[in-house]
């Protein structure tokens, strides 16, 4: 499915844009309510732990997501656009703890 527009791709230019964390963290905090980053963050969270291979039930009680949302992040990660993937591997590249 194809959902790009001018105005999407403008964002993901300037997300790509931003210069360094703080940046980003300010870009973020205006453009998004706490729990939509929240729920961001907890995505990628479970995509981590699904690389992993920890289980559902593991990844529910620790990040506090629904199966549902396990479910749909377990699919984008594996026949997904490698979203999920690189963002998991610059981490890697980039010495995080995973």
């Amino acid at each position: 499915m194809n959902y790009h527009s001018a105005s999407l791709d403008r964002l993901f230019r300037v997300i790509a844009g931003l210069k360094d964390e703080k940046e980003c963290a300010a870009f973020f905090e205006d453009l998004c309510t706490i729990n939509e980053m929240q729920s961001m963050a907890q995505r990628l969270d479970t995509a981590i732990m699904l690389d992993k291979k920890l289980n559902y039930q593991e990844i529910s009680k620790d990040v506090g997501v629904s199966s549902a949302t396990i479910s749909r992040v377990s699919r984008c990660l594996s026949y997904g656009s490698g979203g999920y993937r690189a963002a998991i591997d610059r981490l890697r590249e980039n010495g995080e703890e995973l």
